[in-house]
């Protein structure tokens, strides 16, 4: 009986693969209607685990197709998806090209964010924004974060992203967004914020942002959700890229706020060279920038270096790996001159001048990581991944009074198994573990571990989709007692009308946590002048989030969604005040709230002249109050605007209507946030703060491999600060000029 067993296991484990040895290959390109090639489309057969991503000149292989008729379907961003029917015999190949009509009002078509794995994502159960290729490309920006900062419901204050009002802003200590690069976690092992120049713009290829807490599939750092940036796919054959950008800071608007006699300057230059085959492939990339800043003590030097590759070791297993290294040496304007701090001209205040105590001020930074990513399909209806990482950031704050420094190692490992029991199912299973460390003279020396396991599944019905998972996740400090987390959601997608006329439902209900970053407990340093300690009993924040969202299209040209939130927080980490015995104020980080984020976020896309002007209206309205709690009264959660507008505009000249398709482009972002109600440390900081309105305009032409952007950035010269005492940034004119080839 155990031998018939044992035979009867062998034989369903050869099964598999006997199924992957008599499989085939189809492949072919995705182009527009004018024949240029679609880089990032995925192409994959709905329903299985084979799908790939075309290159830079469109090209994409599946291997391991089973044979018999065979529908194949093509996705980008900005185009409409389109599907093939391809006659497969057993062990042969075929081709199937897709052109894909571009319609910038199409639902995003692909989605590698929200489940943890890509998919053709025309109805995702919860809110999933895109910063797309042609976006990046058109605001040529100098990190991603600027580009992100577009997006509606987001908004970034000094570098801290906020999704829908989840984080606030404290300085250094923490993000409630999880950041991903190509699917991997990456935000800092001490403080578990996030570097958004660890990965150099010119690799990024776009940036997909999950809007909700996420912690059911990716755990801590994601209670008000997720941003994964997916960096550029190496090539077949021969490639180099040139990108070199050069501009000027604005000077200030009133003679007595100047600070210099002379122009600040900006610029920078991106190299990268790649060569591969459809075995193996790599690319290398170097950058390197100066800026002379925009206020006094401002300037900074920033190198990066990069490499990515990948190697297809059979049919059905691939290997990536990839890196970067980046170094930043800056100096630090901590806060501007208040009447009698600097030389101030009998100003009440100098926002471009420093308090002289803080001259020389400078902070020397460098961080990298190594990643690593396998991934097998043994059949068509079962496929597995595995992942290994390490971040490092390190970090020196050179002070008069003092200097601070932290070293930190994240490593990370994750095995997962993706099943297709059947077409209209999917099953996503898997474990993670993460050990952070940090060694610091005002965090001390410490570490951190995580394990988890989570699943989830996906069932169609009919045309529409329904979603359940959870997730546990334990937690350690210092090697102490466990503390366990778990973390389910559940979600439906639906279509509305006849055959989806009416639009798309979603709703999705799921519960977020964080975990305090060994930061948070353990700091002890002074900051504004008070001694700020420790905690470390600090405890995890947890939250309930609650979407229902509705897309539709609007007389053929419009498209709009709209999504209502609610997000019932608890045990929030914020820092208090608190007296000593000998009655000296402190700060420290205490879990001391229990909060609401409510809101609405709006969105309309319209194309009144299709492929070539198209328009974005995004509108978030929130409510952001700590609830009343043990004697503390109800007040507005810091840092939270009320209303947040952002307005964007393209018209492209030429055919295609894509960045890069015609001669000719000019575009302009607008962004609008209402002053926020309360900030932190209210009355013992410079409260003066105003509503943000910042204008960006931008222009394109290209030819051939050569591409030359020009960016006027807050081309008002508005005058604005996002947190206290620091001076958001004014006018900025560069120059961009990119060649490829």
């Amino acid at each position: 009986m155990s031998g018939r067993a044992v035979r009867l296991g062998a034989l369903l484990a050869f099964l598999p693969v006997a199924a992957v040895a008599q499989g085939g290959v189809v492949r072919g390109e995705v182009h527009d209607p004018r024949g240029a090639p679609i880089r990032g489309a995925m192409v994959g057969i709905p329903g299985t685990t084979l799908y790939a991503f075309t290159d830079a000149a469109g090209r994409y292989r599946l291997t391991l197709v089973p044979p018999g008729d065979l529908v194949v379907r093509a996705a980008a961003i900005g185009y409409a998806a389109a599907s093939a029917t391809v006659a497969l015999a057993a062990g042969d190949s075929a081709s199937a090209d897709f052109a894909l009509e571009p319609s910038a009002l199409e639902l995003a078509p692909l989605d590698v964010v929200s489940t943890k794995m890509p998919r053709f994502g025309e109805r995702a159960t919860t809110s999933v924004a895109q910063v797309t290729p042609r976006e990046i490309d058109a605001r040529a920006v100098i990190t991603i974060d600027e580009a992100i900062d577009k997006v509606p419901g987001v908004q970034l204050l000094n570098g801290q992203i906020n999704i829908r009002g989840s984080t606030g802003y404290v300085q250094g200590l923490n993000s409630r967004v999880l950041l991903l690069v190509d699917g991997v976690p990456l935000n800092q092992g001490d403080r578990g914020g996030i570097n958004w120049d660890l990965v150099p713009v010119d690799q990024v290829e776009r940036v997909d942002i999950l809007k909700g807490a996420g912690s059911s599939l990716y755990g801590s750092a994601a209670l008000g959700g997720v941003v994964n940036l997916t960096t550029r796919g190496v090539p077949s054959g021969a490639h180099v890229r040139v990108r070199l950008t050069g501009g000027a800071y604005a000077d200030p608007p009133h003679d007595e706020w100047r600070f210099r006699n002379t122009t600040g300057l900006l610029g920078g230059v991106d190299v990268s060279t790649s060569y591969g085959t459809e075995t193996v492939a790599g690319r290398l990339a170097l950058s390197g920038r100066h800026s002379d800043g925009y206020r006094e003590q401002d300037e900074r030097d920033r190198w990066q270096f990069a490499a990515k590759g990948r190697w297809q070791t059979s049919p059905r297993t691939r290997l990536d790996a990839s890196g970067a290294w980046a170094v930043d040496r800056y100096q630090v304007p901590l806060t501007w001159c208040l009447r009698a701090e600097c030389d101030d001209r009998g100003q009440v205040y100098q926002p471009f001048k420093i308090d002289v105590a803080e001259r020389g001020a400078r902070t020397d930074s460098r961080k990298g990581y190594l990643m690593a990513q396998v991934r097998t399909v043994a059949s068509e209806r079962f496929a597995w991944q595995a992942r290994g990482s390490w971040l490092r950031t390190h970090f020196t704050d050179y002070r008069r009074t003092a200097s601070e420094y932290s070293i930190a190692n994240r490593f990370g490992a994750e095995v997962r198994a993706e099943a297709h029991p059947a077409p209209t199912r999917t099953v996503l299973v898997g474990g993670e573990a993460t050990l952070s460390d940090v060694t610091s003279d005002i965090f001390g020396t410490h570490s951190q571990s995580e394990f988890a396991a989570y699943g989830e599944s996906e069932q169609l019905l009919g045309a529409g989709r329904v979603t359940a998972g959870a997730r546990l996740d334990y937690l350690a400090v210092d090697g102490g007692s466990l503390t366990a987390v778990v973390s389910p959601r559940v979600g439906a997608a639906f279509p509305v009308g006849e055959e989806g006329r009416g639009g798309t439902l979603r709703m999705s209900v799921g519960r977020g946590f964080r975990a305090p970053t060994m930061a948070e407990r353990f700091v002890h340093t002074f900051a504004l002048g008070f001694e700020v300690i420790p905690n470390p009993t600090l405890r995890p924040e947890t939250g309930w989030s609650v979407e229902v969202g509705h897309t539709t299209p609007v007389l053929g040209t419009v498209r709009v969604d709209a999504a209502l939130f609610w997000t019932e927080a608890r045990e929030l980490i914020e820092p208090t005040l608190v007296v000593d015995t000998a009655g000296a104020a402190q700060i420290q980080l205490q879990n001391v709230s229990r909060a609401r984020i409510a809101g609405l976020d709006l969105s309309l896309l319209a194309a009144p002249i299709p492929d070539h002007l198209t328009a974005t209206l995004g509108y978030t309205y929130l409510h952001a109050r700590r609830l009343a709690q043990g004697g503390s009264p109800a007040e507005p959660l810091a840092f939270r605007p009320t209303h947040m507008l952002t307005v964007t505009a393209d018209y492209r000249f030429g055919r295609g209507g894509q960045v890069g398709g015609g001669p000719l482009d000019f575009g302009a972002d607008f962004r609008y946030a209402s002053r926020p109600e309360r900030i932190e440390l209210e009355g013992f900081v410079d409260s003066r703060r105003v509503a943000v309105r910042v204008l960006d305009l931008r222009a394109g032409w290209s030819h051939g491999p050569f591409e030359l952007r020009l960016l006027v950035a807050n081309a008002l010269n508005y005058i604005y600060n996002l947190v206290p005492e620091t001076l958001a940034p004014v006018r900025a004119a560069t120059v961009t000029i990119v060649w490829s080839y």
